[in-house]
């Protein structure tokens, strides 16, 4: 084989590698790719979030699944005047596997001061296509109280409560 031949196969063959990391470790995310929609998994179920103040003290029938975002408790809080991405909020509900304590300090800090003076309830939107109707699930995930972290106690978290 000639040289330049060789050397054309080692730098393609290092980009490949290179590529097929970057994309292991950012769960298939990785640029460019995820913002076509070609390559976007359309019609498969998809997780988003959606932020809610949080309406008085927690109850069970905070943490009650809905079907329309209507009826969910509280009201919308706006994450775009905060300047927090609503794509951050569902990444962390959506990806996150292990909720230790730096991944809740994480959350906390994505809301920083905003959490001294209410409570916030991160809702997880769950949507799939069935027939040809989308269906969203709205399940309540994780309540920020200023001082306090709850999870849904209907979710498989190792510790529920920070």
């Amino acid at each position: 084989m000639p040289p330049l031949y060789q050397k054309s196969l080692r730098i393609l063959a290092g980009v490949f590698v290179v590529y097929a990391l970057l994309v292991a470790t950012h769960l298939g995310e990785f640029w460019p790719f995820s913002i076509y929609p070609m390559f976007s998994r359309g019609g498969h179920p998809w997780v988003r979030s959606v932020v809610r103040e949080a309406p008085g003290e927690p109850s069970d029938a905070l943490w009650q699944p809905r079907r329309s975002p209507d009826a969910l408790p509280g009201r919308p809080y706006p994450l775009a005047p905060a300047d927090i991405n609503q794509n951050d909020i569902a990444n962390f509900v959506s990806k996150s596997d292990s909720w230790d304590a730096g991944r809740v300090n994480a959350l906390r800090k994505v809301f920083g001061e905003i959490l001294h003076d209410r409570s916030l309830l991160i809702v997880r939107a769950e949507g799939r296509l069935d027939a040809q109707t989308v269906t969203v699930a709205y399940t309540p995930f994780i309540l920020l109280t200023p001082d306090t972290t709850l999870f849904n106690p209907s979710f498989p978290f190792p510790t529920r409560e920070r």
